[in-house]
């Protein structure tokens, strides 16, 4: 279902010929939109307004100098994991506003070796559970928790070149009913973490690897996080073979409790791969209904935020002995923005931004190639690229911004 094209309406409110009639503009929208490429549209009509206006205000008193953290959530599958987009999105973003770190990091995962902005070593046993074989309803906004007694985990921030730059490096943790100890770069340290997420500062120095040692099996552990103490960070959290649906097993008290600790000035959604899973599907109004009450759910924990949908990339099938885009792409891009339509949430088209039908195809057989020869994921160049498109789209809406009177 596309939405009906709004008009502009006015609402007047008057008591007597006395009182001043109060006009209120209420923007008309345009559904259409989400077809541009390369734009990030709130579905204003007017397209000479910024659509992520709340936080490209924060970004601009940055610029002018506040001292702040503005936090960037990029939630994703397979096409982000390993740091891929993300990595070469906040290296931009941190070289136009401020800011250092790699953000947060879980404790392991399946790709930590690919990985590029940070280096992990694990060491002991450390039990993951996680949107795959969850027993709980406290995963962090990675899809993991983990738990290890005897178990340690050394990072080193990889993105850091200034070796003067001050990393604060935290622990994201669950609750404790009792002091804990645990080993901060091999010196004991006793922590009472009693909120359902918390924030323990490891170090603050211009050091850049951090190692902890855990011997109490019950604490909840979500990972480390590196950050400056101004700027922007950009936390990765990706997770392979989902859809976003996921996010309907975390409990709402846990989101919001989550969104006090680590308040979140804009959420990145970009999800849709793993749907096209079938060559032949065209039908995706099922992912409608039943991410829908998702997005709503999160936009409800996180009330300060803004929040981005980014659509599904291109993804190809062979068709007749030929690869080609898959024949309901475009019906799940459509979904996507009605999504965020429904949601007031802004949208980008990534689809579109890759150049659209038979992109991935186009793509993989580029010399130098910018995907895989499995037609659905962009590799390390491609990713960069996708980066780029998206950073310049954002600051296209910053300069909007700056052109307010």
């Amino acid at each position: 279902v596309t939405p009906a094209k709004d008009t502009t309406q006015t609402a007047a409110i008057t008591d007597s010929a006395e009182i001043p009639v109060v006009v209120e503009k209420i923007p008309s929208k345009e559904f259409t939109l989400y077809q541009t490429p390369r734009l990030i549209t709130d579905f204003n009509a007017d397209t000479t307004a910024a659509a992520l206006q709340s936080f490209l205000e924060k970004l601009q008193a940055l610029r002018n100098g506040e001292k702040r953290k503005i936090r960037i959530a990029y939630f994703g599958d397979s096409m982000i994991e390993g740091d891929l987009l993300t990595q070469t999105f906040r290296q931009l973003m941190q070289e136009a506003f401020g800011g250092s770190g790699v953000g947060f990091v879980p404790i392991t995962s399946p790709v930590a070796k690919f990985r590029q902005t940070v280096s992990t070593s694990n060491s002991g046993t450390w039990q993951d559970e996680n949107f795959k074989e969850a027993k709980t309803g406290k995963l962090y906004l990675s899809g993991h928790v983990f738990r290890g007694s005897g178990a340690s985990v050394q990072m080193t921030d990889q993105t850091v070149k200034d070796s003067a730059v001050i990393l604060e490096k935290s622990l994201i943790c669950g609750p404790s009913s009792s002091p804990v100890n645990i080993s901060v770069n091999n010196s004991t340290v006793s922590i009472q973490p009693d909120k359902p997420v918390n924030r323990v500062p490891l170090s603050n120095d211009a050091n850049r690897t951090v190692r902890l040692g855990l011997s109490d099996p019950q604490l909840p552990i979500y990972g480390i996080s590196f950050e400056s103490a101004s700027g922007v960070i950009v936390d990765n959290f990706s997770f392979r073979g989902i859809t976003g649906i996921e996010f309907s097993r975390v409990d709402s008290a846990f989101l919001s409790a989550i969104s006090e600790n680590n308040p979140y000035d804009l959420i990145i959604f970009q999800y849709g791969v793993n749907l096209l899973f079938r060559p032949n599907d065209k039908n995706f109004s099922w992912y409608a209904r039943v991410m829908l009450p998702v997005v709503k759910k999160i936009r409800n924990c996180f009330p300060n935020t803004d929040f981005l949908l980014v659509s599904t990339a291109d993804r190809a099938f062979r068709y007749g002995g030929e690869y080609k885009s898959a024949v309901g792409i475009d019906s799940l891009v459509k979904v996507q923005a009605l999504l965020a339509y429904e949601t007031s949430s802004s949208f980008y088209n990534q689809f579109a931004a890759m150049g659209g039908t038979n992109s991935i195809v186009e793509w993989a057989k580029a010399k130098p190639s910018l995907a895989n020869q499995d037609y659905v994921h962009p590799n390390h160049r491609g990713a960069e690229v996708l980066a780029n498109y998206l950073f310049e789209a954002l600051m296209r809406d910053f300069k909007k911004l700056e052109k307010l009177p």
